[in-house]
């Protein structure tokens, strides 16, 4: 091989781990964990270049789309060139086989491998590099961007947001299973990102189960409800319970006693009206404001539709809170093989989790009790029994006006239509 050959090879080997370098350097900030390089960027300045160019990410890639096509071109052209001499027939044909082997090995394929085993550790070796190219390329990337954001206006493309709520819980997931955190921290995070999309309608008491007083109630009524309720708080009313004008704190309520008042009217503090639409978030930080824990919930027509706690809202981020009053309710009891007794104030999403069905998309209620009325098409009778997709329900506890507990059975066949069972 003469000098001007040995040149030439050289030349090649050269332009094959440029594009090597430039394909490994596109896959590493493509790959790289942002919040891993920020860790790094505190105490390591080519990390923090590194984020710094991916922070212009368009500029980025297109200067390296532009230098690897380039060299790839460059480097097959001058590879068909080289080879092609040492091949007398069909010269051309071999060695355009023999450079684009070359070149998807040792340019694309390997690089892209390594690059993904460390891709932070490669985006910070390459930083400096790719910052020294993207200045050489600035005037074509302002010509290029120009282009970009003339075409996004003219077709109107929206920007999406580098991660949604779902890819979200995805990586929290993710993390999980590769024991990052534990699972009681996944739920956590979880249910600080759904905080925001649930609203009060989800949470609250209903008016059925709320527990209150009258204004002129004698005080030894109002006394026997705090001890038998175990509650601190108890919402006041005027007339009926759809005028409830404040709330009445057991502190309060034998302060009062023990000066010999007549009534409480003097101990009743203002509460909060909120409709079931508002966001629990929101209701938040207006119990924080007023310095409440309680707020009543209204329907369409101004009367009680139930009551939401301070605590019912941080329950939808911890779980459920106990105290030594409380009596512990156990939602789902396992009594058997695929058999579990149901409480009917249970939340139906739970229930259908439990028991691995999708729940139908019209399908608007929120509580057990509210979907045994709607398949039964009425309120059943203690003993009633019904057969819904592939579970057995028998209604186990029932009063007029709503059904308390069912005991449902999961079966080993498909039941394509709901059939009640006298």
């Amino acid at each position: 091989m003469d000098d001007d050959g040995i040149v030439r090879t050289v030349i090649l080997i050269l332009l094959i781990l440029m594009s090597g370098f430039l394909t490994a350097a596109e896959t590493a900030f493509t790959k790289f964990n942002r919040m891993r390089m920020k860790n790094l960027a505190v105490e390591n300045k080519k990390a923090a270049l590194a984020l710094s160019l991916d922070d212009n990410y368009d500029v980025l890639i297109t200067t390296i789309l532009i230098f690897k096509s380039i060299v790839n071109v460059t480097a097959t052209s001058l590879a068909i060139f080289v080879i092609s001499k040492h091949f007398n027939d069909n010269g051309i044909i071999i060695s355009t086989i023999i450079a684009i082997f070359l070149i998807l090995i040792f340019g694309q394929l390997i690089p892209k491998m390594l690059a993904e085993a460390a891709s932070e550790k490669f985006a910070v070796f390459s930083a400096a590099t790719l910052k020294f190219l993207v200045f050489i390329c600035t005037p074509v990337n302002f010509l290029l961007l120009s282009v970009k954001n003339t075409l996004v206006r003219i077709f109107g493309s929206e920007e999406c947001p580098q991660i949604t709520e779902d890819e979200l819980r995805i990586i929290i997931d993710e993390v999980e299973n590769e024991g990052g955190i534990n699972k009681n921290e996944s739920d956590l995070i979880k249910s600080a990102i759904e905080f925001n999309e649930t609203v009060v309608e989800d949470v609250y008491t209903p008016r059925i189960d709320i527990v209150s007083v009258e204004e002129n109630e004698c005080l030894d009524n109002i006394r026997e409800k705090f001890l038998i309720s175990g509650y601190s708080r108890l919402p006041v009313f005027k007339g009926d319970i759809d005028h409830i004008v404040g709330v009445l704190h057991e502190k309060d309520f034998y302060h009062a006693l023990s000066k010999k008042e007549k009534d409480i009217k003097r101990q009743v503090s203002k509460t909060l009206y909120v409709t079931p639409n508002k966001k629990i978030s929101e209701l938040l930080k207006d119990l924080q404001l007023s310095k409440a824990h309680i707020a009543v919930v209204i329907d369409e027509y101004g009367g009680t539709e139930g009551l939401v706690t301070m605590e019912d809202i941080l329950e939808e981020l911890v779980g459920e809170i106990w105290d030594e009053h409380d009596e512990v309710i156990e939602w789902f009891k396992k009594i058997g093989d695929n058999k579990f007794l149901i409480s009917c104030n249970a939340d139906i999403d739970d229930m259908f989790e439990l028991l691995g069905l999708e729940p139908d998309e019209e399908m608007d209620i929120t509580t057990v009790n509210g979907f045994i009325t709607m398949i039964f098409e009425g309120i059943p009778q203690v003993g009633g029994r019904i057969i819904y997709k592939d579970l057995d329900i028998t209604v186990t506890k029932a009063e007029a006006k709503r059904v308390l507990e069912i005991q449902v059975e999961k079966i080993n066949r498909e039941v394509n239509s709901t059939t009640q069972c006298n």
